[in-house]
């Protein structure tokens, strides 16, 4: 007698073998709403670095001090133009602020390497809230100095200038590498929204609550900048960092970048869109002549790229996590060219605003990448100095672009010269994609 093994399978009931068919084969409702929702949530804004408190604390203060700051950036030139009742002296101010802007971002981010970065983030806010108080001081006594009014904008963008090398290189140490991109995307869609409301409320405060209380809100909003970094855990230098701050280390930061073509390109590309491709400078005349029937025009020429910056920053989740970056820089300011082109020949000033507004999204995808390649391949004993050169092209590029567009502009008129802008970017980045292969091909590891 054979007998049947144990694993053969026992014969099932009718019953048994219909309702496990029915089981098989029923198909789950499906819950459209759900599946729109999620997919929308990996669209919107990504959060994920907020789940790091230290990060967090940090980021909701830039919230308060991105407004204060743009509403001291309206202040001081409506100061300056209230005293000396020229446009002239509103440009030297401007240029008198960028002199210590681009030597103390430096110099500050070579001390960023030799120092706990938290200490040096309190040094440099506390040097800012007090010369936002000067300024709050000057304008309530009515001293009415245009050299004291000047001197305290340069000490205020000197501390500035060694501040934020610090506070960006603090950032990888407060988040994983994978999260960098939505970190630097968060705080761009801070200062994108400051860039925009900031003048707005600024601009509406002056004729109600008077000059000074812009400066006074400044730095009552530096207190929680202040609060953030004191709760921040201790940030020394680490591995090989040189033990003081010297002209020969700022040189090796330099030298770092221009040998290292990944970031001698990401520095690259973005003077490239600046330089050609950014008309701000062209904005008065514009608004004067091309969009004269529109009484609003300047105004909305002005607010186009941070709206644009801001929307793109709240759906940073259709990007964030995408690991070809050098690629999507390169994508990224094409078509910030592009959308210069299509500025350079818009005949309304809606049409005009749209493609300002998608240059902005575009120029915001750019700066995630381009800073997220620098914090990824910097080591930190580098990462200060690095942050320091990074400061000075940003800052310094959209001013060499309005000397350029300003002469380009009268020389062959508005539209040449902005839509030759547009085009040259194009051009450029067509050019980037095809002979630098080393940074059309990089991949973040995401």
């Amino acid at each position: 007698m054979t007998s049947i093994p144990s694993s053969a399978p026992s014969e099932p009931d009718d019953e048994g073998s219909a309702t496990d068919t029915l089981r098989l084969d029923a198909t789950p409702p499906s819950d459209e709403p759900s599946v729109r929702r999620g997919r929308l949530r990996k669209l919107a804004v990504d959060t994920r670095p907020l789940r790091h408190p230290s990060y967090r604390r940090l980021w909701t203060s830039s919230i308060v001090t991105a407004m204060g700051s743009q509403m001291t950036a309206v202040a001081v030139p409506f100061q300056v133009y209230q005293l000396t009742d020229s446009s002239g002296w509103v440009g030297i101010a401007s240029f008198c602020g960028l002199l210590p802007l681009i030597v103390f971002g430096l110099w500050g981010g070579a001390v960023a390497d030799t120092m706990d970065r938290r200490t040096l983030m309190l040094l440099t806010n506390t040097g800012v809230a007090a010369s936002s108080i000067a300024l709050w001081v000057q304008a309530a006594l009515h001293v009415d100095s245009i050299a004291l009014l000047i001197g305290l904008l340069m000490v205020q963008q000197a501390m500035f200038g060694m501040n934020s090398p610090a506070r960006q290189a603090t950032i990888p140490r407060l988040v994983p590498s994978e999260e960098l991109p939505a970190a630097n995307a968060l705080g761009g869609t801070v200062m994108s929204a400051g860039s925009l409301i900031g003048p707005m409320v600024g601009g509406a405060l002056i004729p109600i609550t008077g000059l000074s209380t812009l400066y006074l809100l400044d730095a009552c909003g530096l207190t929680v900048t202040l609060w953030a970094v004191l709760r921040l855990p201790s940030l020394p230098p680490l591995g090989s960092a040189p033990k003081r701050a010297g002209v020969s280390h700022i040189t090796e930061g330099f030298k770092v970048g221009l040998n290292n073509r990944l970031l001698a390109w990401s520095f690259g590309v973005d003077l490239i869109a600046m330089t050609f491709g950014m008309p701000r400078a062209l904005f008065p005349q514009l608004a004067d002549t091309t969009f004269a029937g529109h009484s609003l025009a300047l105004g909305w020429l002005y607010a186009g790229i941070p709206l644009g910056s801001l929307l793109g920053g709240l759906l940073s989740g259709s990007f964030s996590r995408m690991a070809r970056h050098g690629m999507l820089t390169i994508v990224a300011v094409g078509a910030w060219g592009a959308a210069i082109i299509g500025f350079g020949l818009s005949g309304n000033v809606t049409l005009a605003t749209t493609f300002l507004a998608l240059g902005g999204a575009a120029d915001l995808m750019s700066m995630v990448f381009r800073q997220s390649i620098l914090q990824t391949v910097v080591t930190d004993e580098l990462k200060g100095r690095m942050q320091g050169v990074f400061t000075v092209v940003v800052a310094g590029g959209p001013r060499l672009a309005d000397l350029v567009h300003g002469i380009g502009g009268a020389a062959i008129g508005t539209r040449a010269t902005i839509t030759g802008g547009g085009v040259l970017v194009v051009l450029g980045m067509i050019a980037v994609a095809v002979f630098v292969p080393q940074y059309r091909d990089y991949r973040a590891e995401i």
